[in-house]
């Protein structure tokens, strides 16, 4: 029963992950281009399409809370105590390492699909170190040192905005909540005259979100209570690498996992969608920098990606349905990296950066000459 309820959660991952790839390599979307047009271009609607998904996964999960489907104590987004020193740590780290890869651990696996032999390098470098972090070489120091610079919620309350709301009310406004924020994002997106007109993008943002919900949905029904607790989850794309690796190395029975199935689901998925396209191009590094730049950036997610606690869709979305306290901070992390990121990339170093945002604020006269 055991392995059958393990196999079982691989191929709903699998099919899980197959729409969210497919789904995205259609719709060319993509977070770290999606933060990448805000600060630089100030085009928002791709933001926004994330922001729609994130709207739909809000709605859906907190209805299964609501409904007695999902217990959000299971999870691993609402600990009783924040390690908001990893998270801050990680989620810039995180953000760095996809300016310099060009995408996220996420993003890596649709190029992946499509024939981009650099992802393949990008995924290979994020899945160890990820492993290296969640349970090897640097797990302890992880553990003992970062993680131990935690917030403790109080009187053991879970780290989610409904539970903390109702601790310092009184009263249960998870259902206000959900509404409110869920409504609000779907509204940032739907609301937009001109990404209605793109409903190759709006389509994406409300699939990804179904997908999260989705996945929350199968492992908590598919879970064998005989095999052991089996954590509730759903798309995340750092741990969820690394352990594909350590199963395809180390240990087969691995490969029943939820995660590591969704893994294999999105290079499957952006490959279909590729493949209709007649987009399938072998690609590789153009030369050495390139690929140190990519080695680089990959290192700094993995391990990044961990400390913080999940990816772009892990705490973007995934964390974000749940409606953790960890999302505004590896989020606002993440966008944080990613222009220092851009910065070193472009203005050559985030001194130059900062020189040049001094400078341009001077000119505006926000400050003083």
């Amino acid at each position: 029963m055991q392995n059958l309820s393990g196999w079982m959660l691989a191929l709903a991952g699998f099919a899980i992950g197959g729409a969210a790839g497919f789904a995205v390599r259609h719709a060319r979307l993509c977070s770290f281009g999606a933060i990448e047009d805000a600060l630089m271009g100030g085009d928002s609607r791709r933001l926004r399409i994330f922001g729609l998904a994130l709207g739909v996964a809000i709605l859906g999960t907190q209805a299964l809370i609501i409904g007695g489907l999902l217990d959000p104590e299971q999870t691993s987004y609402t600990p009783a105590a924040l390690p908001l020193v990893a998270i801050l740590i990680g989620s810039v780290m995180f953000g760095t390492g996809m300016a310099m890869v060009g995408t996220c651990g996420f993003g890596s696996l649709v190029r992946l699909g499509t024939g981009d032999l650099r992802s393949l390098i990008v995924i290979l470098i994020l899945g160890v170190l990820a492993y290296a972090t969640l349970r090897g070489a640097l797990a302890s120091f992880r553990i003992t040192v970062l993680e131990g610079f935690s917030i403790a919620m109080p009187d053991g309350v879970r780290s989610d905005m409904a539970s903390l709301s109702m601790h310092a009310l009184g009263l249960d406004v998870r259902s206000a909540i959900a509404a409110t924020a869920g409504g609000a994002l779907c509204w940032l997106a739907l609301g937009d005259q001109r990404l209605r007109r793109t409903p190759r993008l709006l389509s994406a943002g409300i699939v990804l979100g179904l997908l999260t919900i989705a996945g929350w949905v199968v492992t908590s029904s598919f879970a064998d209570d005989f095999a052991g607790p089996v954590r509730p989850q759903s798309l995340t794309f750092v741990s969820t690498v690394g352990k594909a690796i350590y199963a395809g190395l180390l240990n087969v029975a691995n490969f029943a996992d939820f995660g590591v199935g969704s893994v294999f689901g999105v290079v499957a998925g952006s490959w279909l969608a590729a493949w209709r396209a007649d987009e399938l191009r072998w690609e590789a590094f153009d030369d050495d920098h390139e690929m140190r730049r990519h080695l680089g950036g990959a290192a700094l997610m993995g391990i990044g990606g961990i400390l913080a606690g999940g990816c772009t869709i892990g705490q973007g979305i995934t964390a974000g349905s749940m409606l953790s306290l960890s999302w505004p901070f590896a989020v606002g992390g993440m966008v944080l990296g990613a222009r220092l990121g851009i910065a070193t990339l472009v203005d050559s170093t985030p001194k130059e950066m900062i020189r040049r945002g001094w400078a341009h604020l001077r000119s505006r006269n926000y400050l003083p000459k």
